[in-house]
């Protein structure tokens, strides 16, 4: 079966969003972190609230007909619900950080999953960064002015918010373990797959708060911890790359062999740390045919993403005209990639 193709990085939908994944040649989309109360979702899927019903309380679960609203909405242009790429921060900061209130939110974590698999949405995202994924530069020059994000590690070192308590990593590891073991068994019975992203940059620290899953060999304790086939990767190559680029690709060949990579983000960066920039598909120091062809040889039967992709000349916020020059160029190289096998 040939490498999927999904749409992603979508905080809202459109119907014309929708149309243009398909027109594109996707076969699916994902959705992150989508805030059902706010009004582009209500508008989106259709809701109407009484006014006689009052305000709603703040939503720190996702219900099964909210979700299964949402996949129908996909479905009805020909396109699949691949996955949910994370949940709000605010959902699960307590549990990352082991304060009070970690409990309710991995309860409320559960009822997500059930609610997921209830559903029939197959996979959900998630990552262990209460601080988010970081850049020192929102808008470097790339590619002929496009514009880009960076990180500069010497910048993002001295920064402290004075937001988070310190954690170091045996803190971070054991609230981790805590938590997935709480909510796999749940997973398994829901038929949902967690899929674990890196942290991004991949440095040892941020915020006084340690980032643990930046390498490959943190991903094989994860997965040696949480071993089920309902416990997978999203293997971000940029990410990975920002650290060292053959790491991983060997990381890559690995999990893709050993049948553990849920999905893939497939994005490139010029440099490597202490100082990177994002870039377009087609140059830095991420191969992507290279990366393709090794998991077309695993027999990877996931879906790849764009994922992250350079602001071009008269774009969208969400980058219409990038996304469709990225995705275009991983199309081109799967089908290429099929007629050599």
């Amino acid at each position: 079966m040939p490498i999927r193709l999904a749409a992603g990085q979508f905080r809202e939908l459109t119907q014309d969003d929708l149309r243009f994944a398909r027109q594109i040649g996707c076969t699916g989309v994902t959705v992150n972190k989508p805030d059902f109360d706010s009004p582009a979702w209500v508008a989106f899927l259709g809701r109407q609230f009484g006014s006689t019903a009052g305000p709603r309380p703040p939503m720190r679960r996702w219900s099964a007909l909210d979700l299964s609203n949402l996949r129908s909405a996909v479905e009805a242009h020909g396109l699949a619900l691949d996955c949910i790429e994370g949940v709000p921060r605010n959902w699960l900061d307590q549990a990352m950080l082991g304060l009070p209130g970690a409990d309710a939110q991995i309860e409320d974590f559960k009822a997500t999953i059930r609610a997921m698999g209830a559903a029939g949405i197959p996979v959900l995202g998630y990552n262990w960064i209460p601080d988010q994924v970081w850049r020192t530069a929102k808008a470097a020059h790339g590619r002929g002015g496009a514009l880009v994000t960076a990180y500069d590690h010497a910048v993002g070192s001295r920064i402290a918010t004075g937001t988070l308590p310190a954690r170091d990593e045996a803190q971070m590891w054991t609230n981790w373990e805590r938590f997935i073991d709480a909510v796999l068994p749940v997973a398994e019975q829901a038929g949902v797959t967690l899929a674990l992203h890196p942290d991004d940059p991949p440095v040892p620290v941020l915020d006084g708060v340690a980032r643990i899953f930046r390498s490959t060999d943190a991903f094989a304790r994860a997965l040696s911890h949480a071993d089920s086939r309902h416990h997978a990767l999203a293997y971000c190559t940029g990410t990975m790359a920002e650290g060292d680029p053959e790491a991983m690709q060997r990381g890559l060949e690995r999990f893709a062999r050993a049948g553990r990579i849920s999905y893939v983000h497939l994005r490139s960066v010029t440099g490597t740390l202490p100082r990177f920039a994002e870039s377009f598909h087609d140059e830095g120091i991420v191969d992507a045919v290279r990366v393709l062809r090794t998991l077309r040889d695993a027999g990877f039967d996931g879906f790849v993403i764009d994922d992250h992709v350079p602001h071009i000349e008269g774009d969208t916020v969400w980058g219409h005209r990038s996304r469709a020059f990225a995705t275009g160029y991983i199309a081109g190289i799967i089908r290429t990639l099929e007629g050599t096998q």
